[in-house]
């Protein structure tokens, strides 16, 4: 365990530094006035590019773990298979245990004068709103894909440490891009974030105990 702590430091750090600030935002800032302050920079780039950015966690996912299957080890592909299945079902276990409203519902229950800065063309969600499901699946997929890299770059702990930095900006981006939207509210990307983590470790204790084996290490493009 000390050598896959020692090899995602880089990941799990910077997630750790997020869950921190965004834990104390929550404590100290009111719900509203914190979604308000982190979904009220808009601009018409970034409503086309967080748009459609989102829509990332709905898809890339699979194609990943189709590549993974193709060009590297069943092993890990299982792995990443198995987080991501495992992280959606706590997502969807929570959703319907909470049923929370989403801010669009909930500016409109508790707050009708405000109206938030929606963008063109995103079909607004009600319900379902804890925790994010996308954030869930943006986290899961970068942590379980920087487990598998840091794998193969092992002894190249620079470009290691790059690929981590560079997973970890695009799953906050998609993070982020919830909140953006105005389909989520900080917490329940702090929830996502939780969860994500949360599920790749149950996947990696699962899992990576099988690394020596032979199965595990078959590639099906070079059959060996």
């Amino acid at each position: 365990m000390s050598k896959f702590l020692r090899d995602n430091i880089v990941f799990l750090s910077l997630s750790l530094i997020l869950l921190v600030v965004l834990g104390l935002a929550l404590l100290y800032i009111p719900k509203s006035e914190l979604h308000l302050l982190l979904c009220d920079r808009h601009t018409p780039a970034r409503d086309i590019f967080y748009r459609y950015y989102t829509t990332l966690a709905e898809w890339i996912p699979y194609v990943v773990c189709v590549l993974i299957l193709l060009f590297g080890r069943i092993g890990s592909d299982v792995f990443a298979s198995a987080a991501m299945l495992i992280s959606t079902l706590f997502a969807q276990v929570l959703k319907h245990i909470f049923v929370a409203p989403r801010p669009i519902t909930w500016f409109a229950q508790h707050m009708p004068d405000i109206q938030l800065p929606l963008t063109e063309g995103v079909r607004m969600n009600e319900w379902y709103s804890f925790p994010s499901g996308h954030t869930i699946s943006f986290f899961t997929l970068a942590f379980a894909v920087s487990i598998i890299a840091s794998n193969y770059l092992s002894g190249k702990r620079s470009y290691s440490a790059a690929v981590q930095l560079l997973l970890f900006a695009l799953a906050a981006l998609g993070a982020y891009s919830r909140i953006y939207l105005s389909q989520h509210f900080a917490l329940d990307v702090f929830a996502g974030v939780i969860v994500a983590l949360v599920s790749v470790g149950i996947a990696y204790a699962i899992f990576h105990r099988f690394e020596d084996q032979k199965w595990y290490n078959y590639c099906l493009l070079t059959k060996k």
